[in-house]
This record gives C-alpha cells, structure tokens and sequence, in this order.
C-alpha cells in the first residue's frame, strides 16, 4: 500500500491572517480625516497624510473606512492593536454571565419543603442568578396540573420583592415551569 502525498494546506498550517485596518501604504482614498496626539484634526490629501506620519514617525491606520472622507488616526500600530485588544478584554469581563438555576417540585409539595426552597430561591435572585421553577409530574399526577399551576403562582407572588416572573406557569410535557430574573437594585 502507498503512502499518499499530503495536500498543500493541511489543518496544521496557519491561515494568512488579514489585517483589520488598512495601514499607510493600503489605504486608497484619496482624502482622508486625519486625528491623532499632537496634531491638529483636519482633511488632509492622502500624500500629506503619509507625509505627516512619516515626519511623527508613526502609522497612518485607517480606523472607520465608512465614513466620508475616512476617518485614519497617526499612532504607532502596535499599540493601537494592543489597546484594541485591552478594550475587547475589559468588555468582555464587564459583561455579565447569566446562571439559570433550578428548583424541582412535586405538584403536592408540603408546606415546609416549599419554604426551603422557597428560601434558596430567594439566595438565588440575591446572587443575580435567573430561577427556573418546575413541577414535575410523575404517571398519574398530570391530573393534577392546577395544583401545579397554583404552586408555581403562590411561588411567584412569594418572590415578587426579590425578582420578577419573566415567564408564566406553562405546561410542557410532563413539566409544568415558570422562570424567575432577579430584579435590578437601585444604588
């Protein structure tokens, strides 16, 4: 049996990344916005431009090729990525990681099982955590889907200070669930 030749771009060859931006020579427009440190903002000929990186020993990047005429920013390239990048980090982390947590009932519950997790619930939403309470029921006690509807509603209306119902009681499968989103604190 002979070996086959590899094919010319296999998985383990990098991709050419493109850049984002087009940077000095690569910007086509003929004028451009130019801002920048230390310069006076203004429309500027693409040659005068350059000329004007050049002299600041700096990068001409094109940062909103959209606008008219495009918007190009003198700073050294390197470090506009690099910012960039920082930014991206700093948006990320920022955002906010919704955790949906889960609350099991039985369409008969007691009174005292209720409480307690009608007291999880409540660390939940404190936690800014989405809860999502369900009635399970198993063979026969689909008969009782009003109790069911009934327990979830008295749930709601017992965590109405600590959060909001984003979805109402609904019946699917054998499932009977409504969720719950934590309500945003005023400072």
């Amino acid at each position: 049996m002979a070996l086959q030749p590899k094919p010319a771009g296999n998985r383990f060859t990098p991709r050419k990344v493109e850049p984002e931006h087009k940077i000095n020579g690569k910007i086509t427009a003929q004028r451009v916005r130019v801002v920048g440190e230390n310069i006076e903002p203004g429309i500027y000929s693409l040659k005068e431009a350059l000329a004007l990186a050049e002299q600041m020993e700096v990068d001409l990047v094109e940062i909103s090729p959209n606008a008219d005429p495009p918007v190009c920013k003198l700073t050294d390239y390197g470090k506009f990525l690099y910012e960039q990048k920082k930014r991206q980090k700093e948006l990320k982390a920022n955002a906010s990681k919704v955790v949906l947590k889960e609350i099991r009932f039985g369409p008969q519950t007691d009174e005292h099982d209720f409480n307690f997790k009608l007291n999880h619930a409540r660390k939940f939403l404190a936690e800014g955590s989405k809860v999502k309470a369900y009635v399970f029921f198993r063979g026969r006690s689909i008969v009782y889907k009003e109790q069911g509807e009934e327990l979830l509603l008295r749930f709601a209306q017992a965590l109405e200070e600590e959060g909001k119902v984003e979805a109402l009681p609904k019946l699917e499968g054998k499932r009977m669930q409504m969720t719950l989103a934590p309500k945003k604190k005023i400072k």
